[in-house]
């Protein structure tokens, strides 16, 4: 007979390891393992000087959290440790988000640490403490297909978090839980009541949790001081028409807070980090319509490199905050490539694109990869290419098709 976790065994014979934040959803996860009568382990990771986050509010990680998930720990019973990963944190997380920041991408830093950090090596920790499985209060859910685990979108889509988890392997799964998954958030909160936890009413965290007030390009002028190098900001259609100060402090699809006007509506359409240049142009340059991917993880069923020559229907999502919308993924040779069928505004390389099986709140997550390239339309693709010349081919674009 399998307990609550899917697992054989009773639940005092089976170790949990805990993720724990400090906030309220992983609390309740705590206690829900503790309730159920698990043999219970927390584990918060110290991700970066928390010296200086205890007076940062609204991120996750920082000194008060850690104070307030070995506070819950101590109210719940439950061994706790604090385990240093500062290094490891800047290396993977902090170093690659401040590199891609100046190579004109968009990255997603928490991806990244659920990929590496978290993932990979707490994961490993928790084997290494002798768990049978690591708990997290993310808002999503497992099923089990056969005798491995698919990753499906949470009952409450308004906290859905599939999209930060596509990177997860198929081993990982099947190593961890998500008992939030099939819950509420007000049903959480209710539960970190009735559990007596001292974050019951604490907010959840909104910002990325090493950047301090949401400014991240004081961290990356600080690890990358030529990144505020100044350059031109260039029309499309070639004229220059100011200067900025630095490229970090735009993005694709930005359309406020540029510094330039030419009386139409003007948007950053491209970041040409070689030559430091901030390319605007007509909202028509967003329109994107293909993407070139890479390092594609697939959790679907079958093999990713039995994918029919047509192409696999899919519904991706190329932003956290975007519905899944219909595309085609396709395997051409080395690249790998999604087909939106209705086409995106404002994708940048650098962001995810997830792929589900469907658009419901039952869609299963399939895989997803990294934006590489976003392409556009033969006229925007045309006016970019002569304004960026042989940088594009320098940076490894492909060819326009």
């Amino acid at each position: 007979m399998l307990n609550s976790l899917g697992l054989p065994g009773r639940p005092e014979d089976t170790r949990v390891v805990v993720a724990m934040s400090g906030g309220v959803d992983s609390s309740v996860v705590a206690g829900l393992m503790k309730r159920e009568g698990y043999d219970v382990i927390g584990v918060t990771l110290q991700l970066y000087d928390h010296g200086e986050a205890v007076q940062k509010k609204g991120a996750c990680c920082a000194g008060q959290d850690i104070h307030d998930a070995r506070r819950v720990a101590e109210s719940l019973d439950i061994p706790h440790y604090v385990l240093d990963y500062e290094s490891r944190f800047r290396e993977q997380v902090i170093e690659r988000f401040a590199d891609s920041y100046i190579n004109g991408e968009t990255p997603i830093p928490c991806v990244t640490c659920n990929q590496t950090v978290k993932f990979q090596d707490l994961l490993e920790t928790a084997k290494d403490l002798g768990a049978d499985v690591l708990v997290t209060g993310h808002y999503v859910r497992t099923k089990l297909e056969g005798n491995r685990n698919a990753l499906y979108r949470p009952v409450d889509l308004d906290r859905d978090q599939s999209y930060f988890l596509f990177a997860t392997t198929q081993e990982q799964l099947d190593f961890l839980r998500f008992p939030l998954g099939g819950m509420t958030k007000p049903e959480v909160r209710a539960l970190a009541e009735e559990f007596g936890l001292i974050v019951a009413d604490k907010h959840d965290s909104q910002d990325i949790c090493f950047v301090p007030q949401g400014r991240y390009t004081d961290v990356i002028a600080r690890l990358r001081p030529h990144a505020a190098d100044p350059g031109d900001i260039v029309h499309v259609d070639g004229r220059v028409l100011g200067q900025h100060e630095g490229i970090i402090h735009f993005t694709i699809g930005q359309r406020r807070g540029i510094g330039v006007s030419t009386g139409e509506p003007l948007y950053v359409v491209h970041l040409d980090a070689d030559n430091r240049r901030v390319i605007v142009g007509p909202k028509e340059f967003l329109a994107t319509h293909k993407l070139l991917l890479r390092n594609v993880n697939w959790i679907g069923a079958g093999h990713f490199d039995d994918l029919p020559v047509e192409g696999l229907k899919v519904f991706a999502k190329v932003r956290s905050t975007r519905p899944p919308t219909e595309a085609i993924l396709r395997k051409e040779g080395d690249d790998i490539t999604v087909e939106l069928v209705a086409g995106e505004l404002g994708v940048a390389p650098g962001q995810a694109c997830v792929f589900f099986d469907e658009d419901t709140q039952d869609a299963r997550v399939l895989g997803g990869g990294w934006i590489q390239r976003a392409e556009k339309d033969r006229k925007s693709e045309d006016a970019l290419r002569n304004l960026i010349g042989k940088s594009w081919e320098a940076a490894g674009l492909p060819a326009s098709s």
